[in-house]
């Protein structure tokens, strides 16, 4: 480690051409950047966001000059503690995430922050994705794909990262780049950097030349193998360039940084179908896999039995599993093929052939897929049944091994056993078995002194079982990290581990790129800096770190995300508990209200993400709660008990604001606006050009015809107050517009008595102020049983947000539709619609999304657009009730891409919430308004009143 001068020197060469902003050295988030998705934390000295190629270029050598250990992070999703150090944290972040397909999609390159299913739905259209599938593909980024040599269900050994490699930009510890797709670049690599390319050479050469170890190199990578080096490469090339780029593979960040890969894409066939095939004994079941393992099959994973009854009781699992004897075991099956008559005869090929095998039940492939996707939820739901049915406080962690196909059902018992013999019960076995690759699932205590031991005696055995005993690899696609590095030379033998050596040498001399990765001399660095799990709140202690809710946070740029924010909550538990570093407590506790609690969108959308299934808004809405001071909450309560003349203050003040805007322009009001705000500390709302004029008046109830079938319309607060913005071409408020459109398609609209002084509670919850919340709605909800005619009518939201929480909460038996779910269901085909030819944008909002309405949102874009565009780098817009006036940086945060993905044609974008169009049409430069302005502008009523009258109604 450097010692505190010559990192300082280093950090005062930084500022010369990094911001500060991006140089991160304070208490708390250092700690939330030393974990990542394995069982270890380590403290960053200091993080660094690094925005491009050239500070890349820049930094290295100026790590190398002030001998400044450096480790490069892209997600954090890694799992054996590679992406953690105590030094120089590099952070690649949203800056790399530019991409190139070729004309014809049999290439893309990738910046290494794309996250993996990003680079697939940029492929889908051109039938084509990526090689690598890993299980974490929605989370992690391309950079670890390739630096772990990721593999997955599919992939297998013959489409991950070094079998598809292209060509790569790679930047080395001098700071040079090489394009190894470019000539011009590999010649001037090769003259300026001779040495390291002859001694390549020649490690190649002599490497060959060794018939036993190239043959035993060969024979290692025939199975999955992530153990060490892609010692392959020596083998496997004769050029130099292409020896370097497939070594970079695979090496973790300890020889180079991965800048951009190219990959070789695959085809994604257009059909599939499933079986879940159950045995009687996981040596019937092993036996199936090298019978199929020939045939036409993507994916075939293993499931024992303690893996099968961990999700027996979950919803839509088949009632079989939970009569299953304790031997069995299943194998889920999975077949593709472009053509869908190709597809059935592959299917009767696999049934055939498993005639030979004794299966508990016949064995039948659907190609329904909704059924293929609940029988892949048994898969997908292991490893999240395992981590929430956990004892609060231990750790997950999920190992992989790989064994040649013959020996897997002996692997199988052998861990069965060695679990049994070391007290981890509970402990699961599932895999990739196509590839003999077997993950397990531990649950070891930690805080307990014992359990260190154990799990250091538990990983000798393993070892040395999956080595001597069946010659295996001891990571097939987790990455050696600091979890396996004391066992690499194990695994391949003196001789090979000298090359690795020989090769860490060459490329970092100094040992400072993500040193002790990999190869470690110390033999209990797995058992060492080991993360504390204490318990905080049941909300959040079945947090396993794993990162999978950050992508679509709207504060992961800007502030913190779910996962660093349980993180700072555990420490300071810990913290506080064991009376240490005090005054490091109270820093980060200061940190924690801003960076924490203040800039969380609280959208809930990392409870979708998370697979264990942790809600931190949830959490940090509960903080939020307690944070508030007795004066707080009676001027909350005040609020919602005169509801009424707050509305109404509310549409005065807008009206105003809208008033001097005409009349100074917008130059001056964002000038004078800006001036307040910075006066006040941040205290007075941001203005933007884009804030909407006062509401009009709320329409007045119609009789309609006594056919007409009746609608209960609530508008939101939102939308009773808060009109267009300036500019807008449409001017009416959005009631009018909805009531409009309603009875455009015939029915009475009915309104609840006296909703001015009715809010859902929304504000006050997102606020953490729950009592007033619950008791608004509850107000709410007798009013609506009332207008509704105690239930018989249903109840018409506007805006999603307001939707998704009466959904939630209202207990009353009413029938409560957000507006895109009513308007899909039971107005669209009352109404005669002309497509208009436009672009436009779609915005689901996070409650939208949460209530799964996002299809039939995209529907009636679609019925009333030529093109509809959908920003796939979108997510939470982060304006969060009203935090875009109080906190706008979380909205520009989230919604940065926004411009970037629409358009140019595009000239208006579509949404459900009017406080989420407001930061839409801020940061897009277009007018965002709710899908009803849509609707209306492009329909007309049914012609034929008889079929309006037989048209869907609620």
């Amino acid at each position: 480690m450097a010692n505190a001068n010559d990192l300082e020197r280093f950090l005062t060469e930084l500022r010369g051409f990094i911001p500060e902003s991006r140089l991160i050295s304070d208490p708390l988030r250092t700690l939330t950047y030393g974990t990542d998705a394995s069982l270890y934390r380590l403290l960053p000295r200091l993080v660094v966001r690094v925005a491009g190629e050239a500070e890349m270029s820049r930094i290295l050598p100026l790590a190398g000059r002030y001998r400044i250990p450096v480790t490069f992070r892209a997600a954090g999703t890694s799992l054996s503690g590679q992406a953690i150090t105590d030094s120089v944290l590099l952070v690649v972040g949203d800056e790399w995430r530019k991409w190139r397909i070729a004309r014809d999609a049999s290439r893309i390159s990738l910046q290494p922050a794309i996250v993996g299913s990003h680079a697939n739905r940029l492929l889908a259209p051109h039938g084509r994705k990526i090689g690598p599938d890993p299980a974490s593909l929605n989370a992690c980024h391309i950079g670890g794909i390739a630096a772990n040599n990721a593999s997955g269900m599919c992939c297998g050994t013959a489409q991950n990262s070094y079998q598809t490699l292209d060509s790569m930009r790679v930047i080395l510890a001098d700071g040079t780049l090489l394009d190894t797709g470019d000539p011009a670049s590999r010649a001037a690599f090769a003259q300026g950097h001779s040495k390291l390319v002859e001694a390549l050479a020649e490690l190649g050469r002599r490497t060959r030349t060794d018939t036993a170890l190239a043959d035993r190199i060969r024979e290692k990578f025939r199975i999955k193998n992530t153990c060490g080096y892609s010692l392959n490469a020596l083998v496997d090339f004769e050029d130099p360039i292409d020896i370097l780029q497939h070594l970079m593979i695979g090496s973790e960040g300890t020889l180079g940084f991965i800048a951009e890969i190219t990959y070789r894409t695959v085809v994604d066939p257009k059909h599939k179908a499933t079986a879940l095939i159950l045995f009687p004994d996981i040596a019937s079941a092993c036996r199936a896999i090298q019978i199929i393992k020939p045939l036409p099959v993507a994916a075939a994973e293993l499931m024992d039995r303690a893996s099968l009854h961990s999700v027996e009781d979950k919803p839509g699992v088949p009632a079989a599993l939970k009569a299953l004897g304790p031997h069995a075991a299943a194998l889920l099956v999975e077949t593709r093929a472009d053509d869908a008559g190709v597809l059935t005869e592959q299917a009767e090929t696999i049934v055939a052939a498993l005639s030979e095998v004794e299966t508990l039940s016949p064995v039948t492939f659907t190609a329904n897929r909704p059924e293929c996707d609940r029988l892949w939820a048994i898969r997908s739901g292991l490893f999240p049944s395992v981590g929430s049915m956990r004892k609060t406080g231990t750790t997950v962690i999920i190992e992989d091994v790989a064994v040649a196909v013959p020996k897997l059902a002996a692997l199988t018992m052998d861990l069965q056993d060695l679990f049994q013999r070391h007290g981890y019960e509970g402990s699961i076995i599932f895999g990739h078995a196509l590839e003999g690759n077997l993950h397990f699932v531990i649950t070891p205590d930690f805080g307990q002194p014992e359990a260190v031991e154990r799990y250091r005696i538990f990983m000798d055995e393993l070892s040395d079982m999956v080595v001597k005993r069946h010659d295996g690899s001891l990571k097939a696609e987790h990455g050696t990290g600091r979890n396996m590095a004391p066992f690499v030379e194990l695994e391949w033998g003196a001789q090979a581990y000298g090359l690795m050596r020989e090769l860490k040498g060459l490329f970092d001399p100094d040992n400072l790129l993500n040193p002790g990765v990999l190869l470690n001399d110390d033999p209990d660095v797995h058992t060492r800096n080991l993360k504390p799990m204490p318990a905080v709140d049941a909300l959040i202690d079945k947090c396993i770190e794993c990162g999978f809710c950050e992508p679509t946070c709207p504060s992961r740029a800007v502030t913190l995300t779910p996962r660093q924010r349980i993180v700072a909550l555990r420490e300071l538990e810990r913290l506080d508990s064991t009376g240490e570093a005090p005054a490091r407590a109270k820093q980060i506790r200061k940190s924690y209200r801003y960076q924490g609690l203040d800039t969380c969108a609280v959208d809930s959308l990392c409870a979708q993400a998370c697979p264990v299934g942790i809600d931190t808004g949830k959490m940090v809405k509960q903080l939020r709660g307690k944070a508030w001071g007795p004066v707080a909450h009676r001027v909350s309560g005040w609020v919602a008990g005169h509801f009424g003349p707050v509305t109404v203050a509310t549409r005065t003040a807008l009206g105003s604001a809208h008033a001097l805007h005409s009349m100074i322009g917008t130059r001056m009001m964002s000038g004078l606006t800006g001036g307040f705000r910075r006066m006040s500390g941040g205290r007075i709302p941001l203005w933007n050009p884009f804030m909407p004029r006062a509401a009009g008046s709320a329409p007045q109830p119609r009789p309609a015809g006594p056919w007409a079938p009746r609608v209960v319309y609530f508008p939101s607060c939102a939308s009773r107050t808060m009109g267009p913005a300036r500019g807008d071409p449409e001017t009416e408020s959005l009631s009018v517009k909805t009531e409009a459109l309603l009875r455009k398609a015939g029915y009475e609209v009915v309104y609840p008595e006296g909703m001015g002084a009715f809010c859902c509670g929304q504000p006050f919850e997102s606020k953490g102020f729950h009592d007033d919340a619950t008791a608004k709605l509850k107000e709410l909800e007798a009013s609506l049983w009332e207008a509704s005619r105690q239930g018989q009518d249903p109840v018409v939201f506007d805006t999603s947000p307001c939707a998704f929480r009466a959904r939630r909460d209202i207990t009353s038996g009413l029938a409560v539709y957000d507006l895109a779910d009513f308007l899909h269901d039971f107005v669209l085909d009352r109404l005669e619609i002309s497509r208009v030819p436009e672009t436009i944008a779609l915005h689901p909002t996070c409650s939208t999304i949460k209530m799964g309405l996002q299809p039939k949102l995209q529907a009636i874009a679609e019925a009333c657009a030529e093109k509809v565009v959908v920003p796939a780098q979108v997510h939470c817009c982060g304006w969060s009730g009203d935090r875009g006036f109080t906190f706008p940086e979380l909205n520009a945060a989230a919604l940065k891409d926004l411009r970037s993905e629409l358009p140019d044609e595009c000239e208006a974008g579509y949404s459900s919430s009017r406080t989420c169009e407001i930061g839409l049409s801020l940061h897009s430069g277009r007018h965002y308004r709710s899908i009803v302005y849509l609707l209306d502008r492009c329909s007309r009523p049914r012609t034929d009143p008889l079929a309006q009258e037989g048209a869907s109604r609620p």
